[in-house]
């Protein structure tokens, strides 16, 4: 078989090894076929073009210098010869990968007959030939020793076998024992017919309709009744539920899919029937008021807006090596971005009288349905001026990336505050009251504010403080990850983040360092929305290369965010350090190994 390389023409056979698909490996003769670009291409015909997957040149020295370290020199063919043996041996392995598909192909495409449907359109489709199963049975199959499933909308697979084979191994672990769903988003080359025929291949079930009926068999547990969550979300705390995706998902996609948007709840979550549910608009002293239903809002002008929501504690982790500090020990993925759809709440206002040249009232206070064991409801408000402001864009949505809103996130109505801490977007909002004052809520009075670093629990007055709204500028690295090996390619390391700023700022430079600050490297500013100042809501994904010293065995990498209004980050957690752990928007730093290639 490696005979058939050499129809190829002298240009198609330079281009073979000039090329790149780093997905694909070659090793002393064997080729692993395990690229998404070949997959893709199954449905052509494999004619004398011989599209074939290919290595680089750096791939192809590496695979060469490891045939010779395993051949002794007396032993060696000439110079072509060894070439000619490892191009065949890629060849051989090439068509062994493709006669593996092909046959799984075969199999998808004859399920596809006798259905007589699409893959799309029959993946994940209730299958009556197949048995039942629950989240919690799926759950349990997290590992190969007793199988590896995932679910896709209602069906449930098998996916042990696949794995080793498949690029994207590492990521799919993530998903084990729960659904694959939010990763397809990210990754969008699974929308393709032959990947729906592959995963149905592996179909082994149907999810249960009644999950939720288990998780409320504890009725003595308050929560008991809390939506079921992705697995691949990292709880700070359970009960109440806190969690956060891993770091290097959140630079995947500039929307955060629903499923892995960070989760920030202080009580139970209210499951609330939408048919009933009514909020009330208080003008609090003016006898002015108004209860509407779900439906009137929905047929109130709809206003979409993109925006990023991010906790105070953000990075608490960080601020406590420098000092122990109160509060869930968050990392650096407390902070999301989706679209928002819903009503302007100036429009809701202006049903009560209540509009920008109100003077006397300085408050909207918010209530949520979630309550404590003393029947206190979380609560929060925000000054009037930004919630009847034309360019404040603040919300009660009802959708988030173009679904209703999650329980966890707010069902059926949340406020979005836009450019304001996460503490202030009420969710379950059952209470608008336009007031003289703050809300009187523990979260409004004595919490989410910040001190002095020389401020502790003994000296602290949270009546002297001023709550947290509009939060200031912040970023951080998501890849490499902290302790991660990081190859070297040409004297420069990859790295990608989010940089985002409260208050409507754009973000106009990112800065990073791999020598400690010595020298600085503009990032690109891949992803932005096109909202300008003071309406730019939404978080900046970025990426750039950054040289590293040559022979070093590690690199520290720093990064700091520029806004539109100049503001940056500080360089330390020290001088921002507080006993609530919040505002940490220090410099953000990774240390990282160096692997240099050979």
């Amino acid at each position: 078989m490696d005979c058939l390389i050499w129809t190829l023409s002298r240009l198609e056979k330079k281009q073979l090894f000039a090329k790149v698909r780093k997905e694909c490996f070659v090793d002393c003769g064997q080729r692993l076929l395990n690229c998404y670009s070949f997959f893709s291409d199954l449905s052509l015909p494999f004619s004398s073009t011989l599209r074939l997957l290919t290595i680089s040149q750096k791939q192809y020295r590496s695979v060469l210098s490891q045939f010779h370290d395993k051949n002794p020199k007396n032993d060696r063919t000439d110079s072509k010869g060894k070439e000619k043996i490892l191009i065949g041996s890629l060849v051989a392995g090439i068509f062994g990968g493709y006669f593996y598909f092909y046959k799984q192909k075969n199999v998808a495409i004859a399920e596809r007959k006798k259905t007589g449907f699409g893959a799309q359109a029959r993946a994940g489709k209730f299958r009556e030939d197949l048995p039942i199963y629950s989240l919690d049975e799926v759950d349990k199959h997290t590992a190969n020793d007793n199988r590896i499933w995932v679910t896709y909308k209602e069906g449930v697979y098998d996916i042990t076998d696949f794995i080793e084979g498949h690029p994207g191994g590492d990521q799919i672990m993530m998903a084990a024992g729960s659904s694959v769903e939010p990763f397809w988003m990210l990754y969008g080359i699974h929308e393709n017919e032959h990947v729906y025929e592959i995963l149905e291949t592996m179909r082994i079930g149907n999810l249960s309709k009644q999950d939720q009926d288990q998780m409320t068999s504890d009725m003595d547990d308050p929560y008991a009744n809390d939506p079921k969550r992705h697995v691949i979300l990292k709880p700070a705390s359970v009960k109440p539920f806190n969690a956060e995706s891993p770091l290097v998902l959140l630079c995947e996609n500039f929307i955060t899919p629903n499923e892995l948007f960070y989760v920030r709840n202080h009580l139970p979550v209210p499951d609330i029937d939408p048919k009933s549910y009514a909020l009330e608009v208080e003008v609090e002293g003016h006898n002015r008021w108004l209860t509407l239903t779900l439906e009137d809002l929905k047929r109130l002008p709809r206003h979409t807006i993109t925006a990023t929501i991010m906790c105070a504690g953000n990075r608490r982790s960080e601020m406590t090596k420098i000092k122990p500090v109160k509060g869930l020990n968050w990392g650096a993925a407390a902070i999301g971005n989706a679209t928002w759809t819903g009503v302007r709440l100036r429009d809701v206002l202006e049903r009560v009288g209540v509009t920008e040249n109100e003077e006397k009232l300085k408050h909207v206070q918010f209530e949520g349905a979630d309550f404590d064991v003393a029947a206190n409801n979380y609560g929060a408000s925000i000054p009037l001026w930004r919630a009847v402001a034309a360019r404040g864009d603040v919300l009660l949505a009802y959708e988030m990336n173009g679904v209703p809103i999650p329980r966890d996130h707010g069902f059926p109505i949340r406020v979005l505050v836009p450019g304001v801490v996460g503490a202030r977007n009420v969710k379950w909002l059952t209470k608008v009251v336009v007031s003289e004052k703050e809300s009187r809520s523990h979260w409004q009075q004595n919490d989410y504010k910040g001190f002095s670093p020389s401020t502790d629990w003994d000296t602290v007055d949270f009546k002297k403080s001023p709550a947290i709204q509009e939060l200031p500028v912040i970023s951080a690295i998501c890849k490499p990850c902290d302790g991660d090996t990081v190859e070297v390619e040409r004297g420069h390391i990859a790295v990608k983040g989010y940089a985002w700023s409260g208050g409507g700022q754009k973000i106009v430079r990112v800065d990073v360092s791999a020598d400690r600050g010595e020298t600085w490297h503009v990032a690109s500013l891949d992803v932005q929305d096109s909202a300008e100042p003071p309406r730019h809501w939404a978080w900046t994904l970025w990426s750039v290369r950054v040289p590293v010293v040559g022979g070093s065995e590690e690199a520290e990498i720093w990064a700091k965010a520029v806004d539109s209004s100049y503001n940056t980050q500080p360089e330390s957690f020290a001088n921002i350090w507080n006993l609530r752990g919040v505002l940490g928007n220090a410099y953000h730093r990774v240390t990282v190994r160096l692997a240099t290639p050979p």
